[in-house]
């Protein structure tokens, strides 16, 4: 699967679990409604999804565009920002109103983030590399999104080397509390493959 099907999906998913929690009870209904699974899931699938972005999309944006480093650093300082708002998310419980203000900042940002990848990176990048890099680049999204970070980690360095060594450590320490704690029942699955 080439890498811009591969993300889409993802962001398919996530977009589905957004629209979800737009409309998600407050107060006592959000216990019954099962918020707190849902945004897990939410935390999960985001976190994931950006640390591989953050170890391979957006240095081959970097070296494929012209002004790849501002593109990639404009859409890194939105991930920041979202992985501050997950962070304030894994850390709170439905109820709690600065829960629901983050959910709401997270799902507007996380909305806006995914316009920004698709509509003003993806076209660029996908006319400056080759169909067989794309597919290469797809391969790759999808071992790393095995390992990958399932927690936010807004304090870890952002940078694709960082990602790289780090991410995987981190990976694999998240994906231990995962199992020790029974999260792991919330990972979403991943996207099919083609």
């Amino acid at each position: 699967m080439d890498a811009l099907t591969f993300l889409r999906a993802d962001h398919e998913s996530v977009l589905g679990m957004l629209e979800v929690l737009d409309g998600a009870p407050r107060g006592d209904g959000d216990h019954v409604s099962g918020l707190a699974t849902m945004v897990t899931n939410l935390v999960i699938a985001e976190s994931q999804h950006e640390a591989i972005e953050e170890q391979l999309f957006w240095p081959a944006v970097r070296a494929a565009l012209d002004d790849g480093d501002a593109s990639a650093d404009h859409a890194i300082g939105q991930e920041e920002a979202g992985k501050a708002l997950l962070q304030q998310l894994e850390d709170g419980h439905p109820g709690e109103p600065e829960y629901h203000r983050a959910l709401d900042e997270f799902i507007a940002a996380a909305r806006e983030h995914i316009d920004y990848e698709q509509n003003v990176v993806w076209p660029r990048f996908q006319t400056a590399v080759s169909i067989h890099d794309l597919e290469q680049l797809g391969d790759k999204l999808q071992t790393a999104k095995k390992i990958a970070p399932t927690r936010p980690h807004p304090n870890a360095p952002s940078g694709g080397l960082a990602q790289n060594t780090l991410g995987v450590a981190v990976g694999a320490v998240d994906h231990l509390r995962d199992h020790l704690s029974g999260r792991t029942a919330d990972n979403p699955p991943d996207a099919p493959k083609s």
